[in-house]
C-alpha cells in the first residue's frame, strides 16, 4: 500500500502522545525526534525533514495545544496541516489549458520512469474531459519508442503523429500544423528520455521550447526512486524549467520521500500521479487527500470520485432496484465483482477508506473474488437466476467445474440466501431494518431519514 511504512511510524507516534494525556514540552520535543526518524527513514530531503518538524514543535507548542483538552488529536490536526502545505495547499495545483485555441504540454523525463505511457494516460484523461488530443512522438532515439506510442495511443483512441527520425523541432512544428488542421486542442509531446542526465537531451529540450510555445513542460519521475527522483527534478528545473511533476509508481511506494521533498526543493508542484498499469490509472495529485492517506484517515473524495468515473449509474440504479424488489441474483453479484475490479480492487479501495491503512491488505484474499466468480460462471443460467433449485447433485458438478470445493458452494449459497432475507426485511420493514443496521454500526440514527 502507498506510504505504507510511514504511514505507520507516524500511526506509532500518535499512539504514544494519546496515552499521554496533557502534554509537556517534553512530550512533543520527544514526537518531533521520531517523527523526523520516521521522515528521513522515508527518504525525504533532510532539511526538508528538520523544517516540517520545527513548524510542527513551534505551532505544538503554542496554546492550541498545551490548553487543548485532545492535546494528541491537535498534534494530528497540526501535522495534517503541515503535511498538506508541505505537498502544495489544500488546493490541487492547475494545468494551464487554453479554452480556446492549442495547449502545448511537453513530456520529459529519465528513460524508464514511464513518459511514453503517462503521455497516452493524460491523452485518455483530456479525452473523457470532451478535449481532442493529439500525441507527437519525439523519441527518435530509442528502439521502438515510436512504436510504443502508436500502440498505447490506439490504447487510449488517441491519435499519433510522427515523422521517423526527423529533428524533434521538425517534428513539433509540423505536428501544430497538422492539429490544427485536423482540430486537435491539446498536444502532448513525448520527447526521448535518458539513462542519465545530458547536456545534448537537456538542450534538445530546450531547442523545442524555444522553437514553439510550449504551455505546459511536465516532468515524469519515479516515485519509488525517492531522493533520486527529487535531485533529477531540481536538475531539470535548473536546466530545461518545468511547470509541473508527474509522480509515477506512487501504488507502490511505500515510503512517500520524493512526493514529500519535490515541491520544498524545486518550487514546482506535483501535479499527476500514477496509481497503476492501465491508462486510466492517472490521477490529480491532491494533497490534502494525500496527507489524510499518509495519516490513515483516508481519501474518501477519491474514492468517491473513482466510483464516479468507474460506475455505470443506469446499471447501478438497475441493481438497487432488483434489490429492493428482491430479485438480486447472481448475475447482479458477477456484476458487482466487475465494478469492483474497476476501482482497483479491494485492497485499492481499502486504502481510501478511514482507517483503512491499519489492516493489512495481506489479510485480505483478492482471490476469493475470483473463486466465487469461478463457481457462479460454472452455474447455468437458470441456476445464476434462481439459486435455490441447486440441489447436492448440482453443487458437486458446479465445483468440479469451478475447481473448487462443494463447502465452497455452499459457503457462496448461505451468504446469497442470508443476503435475500435482509432484503425481504427491508421491504417489509424500512424502518426496523434500518435500526438494526443503524444499531449495528453504533449509530441509530443512521437511517432516520427513511420513513
Amino acid at each position: 500500500m502507498a506510504f505504507e511504512s510511514l504511514s505507520d511510524r507516524l500511526a506509532g507516534v500518535f499512539k504514544k502522545l494519546r496515552g499521554h494525556g496533557k502534554l509537556t514540552e517534553a512530550d512533543i520535543k520527544a514526537a518531533m525526534r521520531e517523527v523526523r526518524m520516521a521522515l528521513l527513514e522515508a527518504d525525504v530531503n533532510y532539511k526538508v525533514a528538520k523544517d516540517f518538524c520545527a513548524k510542527v514543535s513551534e505551532r505544538a507548542m503554542g496554546q492550541e495545544v498545551m490548553e487543548s483538552l485532545t492535546p494528541a488529536q491537535q498534534v494530528v490536526k497540526i501535522v495534517n496541516e503541515e503535511l498538506t502545505a508541505l505537498m502544495g495547499g489544500d488546493e490541487a495545483a492547475k494545468l494551464h489549458i487554453h479554452n480556446k485555441g492549442q495547449t502545448v504540454i511537453m513530456l520529459c523525463g529519465l528513460q524508464g520512469n514511464g513518459k511514453t505511457a503517462h503521455a497516452a494516460k493524460l491523452a485518455k484523461y483530456f479525452a473523457k474531459q470532451g478535449r481532442r488530443p493529439l500525441l507527437v512522438a519525439c523519441d527518435i532515439y530509442r528502439p521502438a519508442a515510436i512504436d510504443q506510442l502508436k500502440v498505447v495511443g490506439g490504447q487510449a483512441g488517441v491519435p499519433v503523429f510522427e515523422l521517423g527520425k526527423e529533428k524533434p523541432v521538425t517534428i513539433v512544428k509540423k505536428a501544430l500544423s497538422h492539429a490544427k488542421d485536423h482540430g486537435h486542442d491539446v498536444i502532448l509531446v513525448d520527447t526521448a528520455g535518458r539513462l542519465q542526465i545530458d547536456e545534448f537531451m537537456m538542450q534538445e529540450l530546450v531547442d523545442v521550447k524555444n522553437a514553439v510555445t510550449v504551455d505546459e513542460t511536465l516532468l515524469v519521475v519515479d516515485a519509488m526512486a525517492g531522493q533520486d527522483a527529487v535531485n533529477v527534478a531540481k536538475t531539470f528545473n535548473e536546466t530545461v524549467g518545468i511547470d509541473g511533476i508527474i509522480l509515477t509508481k506512487t501504488d507502490g511506494d511505500t515510503r512517500g520521500g520524493a512526493a514529500l521533498s519535490v515541491l520544498a526543493v524545486t518550487g514546482k508542484p506535483i501535479k499527476f500521479q500514477g496509481v497503476g498499469e492501465k491508462l486510466d490509472d492517472l490521477e490529480v495529485f491532491h494533497p490534502a487527500r494525500m496527507a489524510g492517506r499518509i495519516l490513515g484517515m483516508g481519501d474518501v473524495l477519491s474514492l468517491i470520485e473513482k466510483a464516479q468515473d468507474t460506475i455505470d449509474e443506469k446499471a447501478a440504479e438497475e441493481t438497487a432496484r432488483r434489490m429492493l424488489e428482491n430479485k438480486f441474483d447472481m448475475n447482479d453479484m458477477l456484476d458487482q465483482f466487475a465494478q469492483i475490479r474497476k476501482m482497483g480492487g479491494m485492497s485499492a479501495m481499502l486504502g481510501m477508506m478511514p482507517g483503512g491503512g491499519k489492516i493489512d491488505p495481506s489479510q485480505l484474499d483478492e482471490k476469493a473474488i475470483d473463486r466465487t466468480e469461478a463457481i457462479i460462471y460454472s452455474m447455468t443460467p437458470a441456476e445464476r437466476a434462481n439459486p435455490s433449485i441447486i440441489n447436492p447433485k448440482r453443487k458437486r458438478r458446479i465445483a468440479a467445474g469451478s475447481g473448487t470445493t462443494v463447502a465452497d458452494v455452499n459457503k457462496l449459497l448461505k451468504q446469497f440466501e442470508m443476503m435475500q432475507k435482509m432484503m425481504k426485511e427491508m421491504k417489509k420493514s424500512p424502518k426496523g431494518f434500518a435500526r438494526r443496521m443503524g444499531g449495528m454500526m453504533g449509530n441509530r440514527n443512521a437511517f432516520r431519514g427513511l420513513r
